[in-house]
């Protein structure tokens, strides 16, 4: 992972609007590889969790206060992959608002196995970061509020990394698969870079005003990635 200084929270806002509907997007940076948890809602007050690698006690707090001061319903819990910096604060969640965590099969055992991705940080866990899962394949809908995330494979930085499409709202969580001017590594187990290539040649279908969501760094979009972005092309 290419982001490693220690960081506790540091949310920021977005507010996307079109027509009746209203996307809430808050931004929290968590745990010492700086990933970004991010909590969607709408006026329905609905919401999702997506990533939430929250892994100090501060940032977990500080999630489970905004849903709270806001109102809000967690609906889902969503992994973009199974990688332990996206799934740290998967229990909490999952204990605290009662929904599993929803992840790709195919990287399911990722998130089972925890405590070997830890030993590679020469990490120990205490417990298994989540035990109520429930796995999704590529193509479905996820639906929260008035709006349907659809689940699109981008298999690459993992077997089962997936990107979360927002179609109405032209935004997506693109997880590790693409980053601001670069992409994910692809020397974990599981990971290809013949694969995430392939996986990258989706991207260029997306219209360039979208906005794209990354789990580290800066949100970026389409358009900027075209030009700036070696590893994309139309």
């Amino acid at each position: 992972f290419p982001y490693t200084t220690l960081f506790r929270s540091c949310p920021y806002k977005s507010l996307i609007k079109k027509k009746e509907k209203m996307l809430n997007i808050e931004t929290f940076t968590c745990n010492m590889l700086q990933e970004n948890c991010y909590v969607v809602s709408d006026d329905t007050k609905e919401c999702v969790i997506i990533d939430c690698g929250a892994y100090y006690e501060e940032e977990k707090l500080a999630i489970e206060k905004y849903i709270k001061e806001n109102g809000l319903t967690p609906k889902h819990l969503i992994a973009t992959h199974g990688h332990l910096d996206h799934n740290f604060g998967d229990a909490f969640i999952t204990s605290t608002f009662g929904i599993p965590l929803e992840i790709d099969s195919s990287d399911e055992e990722y998130v089972k196995a925890a405590d070997k991705q830890a030993a590679l940080f020469g990490m120990t866990l205490d417990e298994p970061i989540v035990t109520d899962i429930k796995t999704f394949h590529a193509g479905e809908h996820i639906l929260f509020g008035n709006h349907d995330i659809e689940v699109i494979e981008t298999p690459g930085h993992s077997m089962g990394s997936v990107v979360l499409y927002i179609k109405d709202e032209k935004v997506a969580f693109t997880g590790d698969t693409l980053f601001r001017g670069s992409i994910g590594r692809t020397d974990f187990e599981g990971g290809s870079m013949l694969m995430i290539i392939q996986s990258l040649r989706m991207f260029v279908q997306f219209p360039d005003d979208i906005t794209l969501l990354p789990g580290h760094g800066q949100k970026t979009t389409m358009g900027y990635e075209l030009a700036h972005n070696p590893y994309l092309d139309r």
